[in-house]
């Protein structure tokens, strides 16, 4: 080894095993996938931000969630799309590249349930207290909790990836499709002991604030439309909470899938695919969701795509 100093700074990652002749429907099929993320999630934004009927709670924090999918699909899938032609022995990564990934990644998946709670206390200030969310939910209360969950999620990420970077390290290569907190400290032959119990620590009162928001919300909101006569505010309410409970379960597959399938080494390497699907199958489907069931996004997205139709037939004659 000529350089000993490069040689400790450079990681090797496995990633995922795809034979030669499945490179090129790989890659294109994840070009595809980040290609829609972006034009949809963009486009969300976008159009939330040029159309002031929009400019409401519910719309202002679904824009936080796109703007945060994007993020978290721009972390993991341009290296993944790169890596589809580089055979598994020359893949290779920086350890401060690698440590930013990680940060990202982990970034994007707890800023997603910060996010979603801040949306569930949005639906129930709106359905439980009407006559008040004009007063509770401000323009200054929707920055204080936009900026809440970023920051909460930030601080925790934060605290997760110092722990592990304290580490010295005595192996270099990651198995994972993608570098993680989990596989960065698995370097190190130091007493993990605190990266540990901080990480399961953190895990589970992220995940358990977030599972008891959203439950005690549902709860709060299935109580008032029961007890209430009004048809369509029960209609409205069932189809706005649906949409997100929908994100919410989908976004909980996709995280707890790899975790189950890590657990069985015959399912590793489907479990390397799970792990990627979290940062692309939930940013993909959100819009999805959120354009099909909102009657004001459905309404705002076909008057784009009729001025653009009206435009092209005028331009015709």
């Amino acid at each position: 080894m000529e350089n000993q100093t490069w040689d400790a700074d450079i990681i090797f990652i496995e990633g995922l095993k795809v034979s030669p002749q499945s490179s090129v429907p790989t890659f294109i099929l994840l070009l595809l996938i980040y290609v829609f993320i972006m034009v949809s999630n963009v486009g969300l934004v976008v159009l939330i931000t040029m159309e002031r009927n929009l400019h409401q709670p519910m719309y202002l924090f679904l824009c936080n969630m796109s703007i945060n999918d994007v993020f978290g699909a721009t972390s993991i899938i341009p290296r993944l799309l790169s890596d589809a032609f580089t055979p598994i022995t020359e893949r290779h990564v920086h350890y401060i590249d690698c440590v930013v990934q990680a940060f990202a990644s982990h970034f994007h998946a707890g800023t997603s349930h910060t996010v979603l709670m801040i949306m569930a206390f949005d639906r129930y200030v709106a359905i439980c207290n009407p006559l008040r969310y004009a007063t509770v939910m401000t323009s200054r209360m929707v920055v204080k909790l936009s900026a809440g969950a970023w920051v909460a999620a930030f601080i925790s990420v934060a605290i997760l990836l110092g722990l592990t970077i304290r580490l010295t390290r005595c192996r270099r290569v990651i198995v994972n499709p993608f570098c993680d907190n989990a596989s960065l400290f698995k370097l190190s032959c130091q007493n993990l002991l605190i990266n540990h119990i901080y990480g399961l620590g953190s895990a589970v009162v992220i995940l358990g604030s977030s599972l008891g928001c959203i439950a005690l919300t549902y709860l709060r909101i299935a109580m008032v439309c029961l007890s209430s006569k009004n048809k369509v505010l029960n209609s409205k309410a069932l189809q706005t909470c649906a949409t997100h409970l929908a994100v919410y379960v989908l976004m909980l597959v996709a995280s707890f899938t790899p975790m189950i399938m890590h657990r069985r080494p015959e399912w590793a390497d489907s479990g390397k695919v799970a792990s990627v699907l979290f940062h692309a199958i939930p940013p993909a489907l959100n819009p999805v969701i959120y354009g099909l069931q909102c009657k004001e996004l459905r309404q705002k997205i076909a008057s784009v795509f009729h001025k653009d139709k009206v435009k092209g037939v005028k331009s015709l004659h």
